[in-house]
């Protein structure tokens, strides 16, 4: 958990569409995550 104001760690993670997207890259814009925790969980 990190704590309100605290710089994210650096991430690698696919799009939509399968491309690799890394934070580092989005420095200086506003980045929203949104995930589905449960999504690749059986059931």
């Amino acid at each position: 958990m990190l704590a309100p104001g605290t710089t994210a760690p650096d991430f690698d993670l696919p799009d939509q569409h399968g491309t690799p997207v890394r934070l580092v890259d989005l420095r200086g814009t506003w980045v929203v995550l949104w995930w589905y925790p449960k999504a690749s969980t059986p059931g």
